[in-house]
């Protein structure tokens, strides 16, 4: 496997506080997430995504307790969980279209990150403060994702918010889904979408 990132670097030793970059620019400021619906095959390789994973955790993280956790859906694992997802709709009584929906979810991409926020009780870390680290990471791995040639979705839907969902996914107490990130190759490039007024969304406090 060829490396897309440098290795990070031994414990201790002295980091640059900033690191100008172009190209870095560039895509921030050109970001655009991929359409769920036309998303396919090639998705990150199982290397290619632990070597993505491992960046997207270079996150702020107050008191260095990584708060957070992967589930990793490939291959038939997206579909054994599409299944899990289908009999929770089915045993509900929902019409058979959105149990077939739940179903395919996780078919729409060929790789799926669960990103789990998984707060630490130390008594002295704000879970809200953990919960934005989990979020973090999310949007690092999209950037991570988009940077290596993959495209990205970051979505909740239902079973983000589910209490049986999350038993499938064997959430633990205190634990939420901060985000399913799908991975794969755009089939289309998505046109850019409306963004916020910026005028609206900034005051410089005077006192």
């Amino acid at each position: 496997m060829t490396k897309r990132f440098p290795p990070a670097p031994p414990l201790g030793e002295p980091m640059l506080a900033v690191r100008p970059s172009a190209e870095a620019r560039t895509l921030l400021a050109l970001r655009r997430s991929a359409n769920k619906q036309f998303m396919g095959a090639p998705g990150p390789s199982p290397d290619d995504l632990d070597e993505l994973l491992q960046v997207a955790a270079r996150v702020p993280d107050h008191r260095k307790l990584a708060p957070w956790r992967f589930v990793v859906f490939e291959g038939d694992a997206r579909a054994r969980f599409g299944d899990g997802l289908a009999g929770i709709r089915a045993g509900r009584g929902d019409p058979e279209p959105e149990v077939e929906t739940a179903r395919k979810l996780l078919l729409r991409a060929p790789v799926v990150v669960c990103v789990i926020s998984s707060p630490v009780n130390d008594g002295r870390t704000p879970v809200w403060e953990q919960e934005l680290s989990a979020g973090a990471v999310c949007y690092n791995l999209l950037l991570a994702a988009n940077a290596s040639g993959w495209a990205g979705n970051w979505l909740s839907e239902w079973p983000a918010f589910d209490d049986d969902a999350g038993k499938l996914l064997g959430l633990e107490e205190g634990e939420r889904v901060a985000g399913f990130i799908y991975l794969g190759t755009a089939t289309c490039d998505p046109p850019e979408r409306p963004r916020a007024d910026m005028a609206e969304k900034i005051t410089r406090w005077e006192g």
